[in-house]
């Protein structure tokens, strides 16, 4: 049984950020994508680099690299045993500080109404 339950951000529109990112990868790249959230699962906060690492201001972020892209997951904590995936990105040196604002922008919207925000990890 997973140590994390990892849910998905909801728009107010009702789409999923992370899904729609998701669905414009190639299928090798979703495929690691996929197997990272599940290692997010299995080890919640006790995932470390290189699989995972802290930005700040509460944000993490999942790292996969396929072919010298480097795919990334940003993500939040609800208390010990909830991770919440905002959105996913492509990066190239760093994560760019808007990309980590916005993951930060959907965290306080979470916080505020988490019913409204929950979208269950269909993956």
């Amino acid at each position: 049984m997973p140590q994390t339950a990892v849910v998905l951000f909801r728009e107010d529109d009702g789409s999923i950020p992370l899904l729609d990112w998701l669905d414009e990868l190639p299928d090798k790249a979703k495929d690691k994508c996929v197997a990272r959230l599940r290692r997010l699962a299995d080890l919640g906060h006790e995932l470390r680099r290189p699989e995972a690492d802290f930005l700040h201001n509460g944000i993490y972020e999942l790292r996969v690299g396929l072919v010298g892209i480097n795919y990334r997951m940003l993500y939040f904590f609800h208390g010990n045993r909830l991770a919440i995936v905002a959105h996913g990105l492509l990066k190239e040196r760093r994560v760019p500080p808007v990309e980590i604002d916005r993951a930060i922008n959907r965290m306080r919207r979470y916080m505020a109404n988490p019913a409204k925000h929950t979208a269950e990890m269909p993956i």
